[in-house]
């Protein structure tokens, strides 16, 4: 259901040029008349009001069970620090955040994490961009796990494209929570961004493109 919130998000997104439409491939290699890229954000008022967005839905689907928050480098690193401070701002929930380096650090204190040191038992959620087919979060899971005893009950990301993934029949979310028992969050669709276009009239003339690539590679 396309809601005012996720009706903001999608314009909010669109409005930063992060939300663009086109041709263009993923990261898995297919072909796409859409592509989200948070790297994309690039102002202190953006970063703070993408934050204001994550945070509502943490606060919504997560308030008190997590111990910290977790960005993958790198898009991830600004996603979790700016949802750390929504979160602490608006909804007293002052969560401790880390994130990784791609190159382990060798001088100084050394190592791969910034930020909160986890410990055995912490709850962690995952703060990430998109999910496509599933690469991203089997590279991050073995850096998590390498540094504590964590659980990672929860990831929440900007756009599920609910796309095939390497699993017949299964999206790469749905092969996130069988594999890692992590349910994924999203704070938009694909079905959302498309019934947006459908109901505004915008880019009408790849609503075709759109629902052809749908067809092809989504499972719902």
């Amino acid at each position: 259901m396309l809601t005012d919130a996720k009706k903001k998000f999608i314009e909010f997104m669109m409005s930063c040029d992060v939300l663009r439409f086109g041709d263009f491939v993923t990261k898995s290699g297919r072909r796409t008349p859409y592509f989200v890229n948070t790297g994309l954000y690039r102002t202190g008022a953006q970063i703070a009001r993408l934050g204001d967005f994550y945070a509502a839905c943490v606060h919504e689907m997560a308030a008190g069970e997590v111990d910290a928050l977790f960005g993958p480098a790198y898009k991830g690193i600004p996603l979790v620090t700016s949802c750390a401070g929504a979160l602490a701002r608006d909804y007293g929930m002052d969560i401790p955040f880390f994130f990784n380096r791609k190159e382990a650090k060798d001088h100084g204190e050394g190592g791969s994490l910034v930020g909160y040191k986890p410990q055995d038992g912490d709850r962690v959620i995952i703060i990430e961009d998109v999910i496509t087919a599933g690469t991203a979060i089997r590279e991050t899971m073995p850096v998590l796990e390498s540094c504590a005893k964590v659980h990672v009950p929860d990831m929440f990301i900007s756009v599920n494209r609910c796309e095939v993934g390497q699993t017949p029949g299964k999206t790469a979310v749905m092969e996130v929570k069988e594999e890692f028992g992590i349910r994924v969050h999203a704070l938009v669709t694909v079905q959302d961004i498309h019934e947006y276009l459908k109901e505004t009239g915008l880019y009408a003339e790849l609503l075709p493109m759109m629902e052809a690539y749908m067809k092809e590679y989504c499972v719902f």
